[in-house]
């Protein structure tokens, strides 16, 4: 069973920077996609970026060029790198682990994330 851990939230002035972890531990991280999910109050919950066994990457709109998704295989972590952050990116910030080809998917608790001046 996959156990996500995230941190690094908080509250920030826009055009600044945060960047989130995820510790993922009971199973073998390589082999799942990963990915951050997001969602604001009165919002259904959305995928920000996820990143796949072999590094390739997908972002929404909203979030490119501004994010950055990336993981380490032998630390066991995935790090979103948020940079030029929005009032709207103002919301709770989920670690998802998927493994490919099976309905086995793990949450972490959420972190918030605040923009705000």
């Amino acid at each position: 069973q996959m156990k996500l851990v995230e941190s690094g939230g908080g509250l920030v002035q826009p055009g600044r920077s945060l960047r989130l972890s995820c510790a993922a531990s009971g199973s073998i991280f390589a082999v799942y996609t990963m990915g951050w999910y997001r969602q604001a109050p009165g919002k259904q919950r959305e995928l920000v970026a996820h990143i796949t066994t072999t590094g390739a990457t997908n972002y929404t709109d909203s979030v490119k060029d501004r994010f950055t998704i990336s993981r380490d295989n032998v630390k066991n972590t995935v790090h979103l790198q948020m940079n030029m952050l929005k009032p709207e990116d103002t919301a709770v910030y989920y670690c998802n682990a998927n493994l490919p080809g099976t309905r086995t998917v793990a949450w972490g608790q959420g972190t918030q994330v605040t923009v705000s001046s």
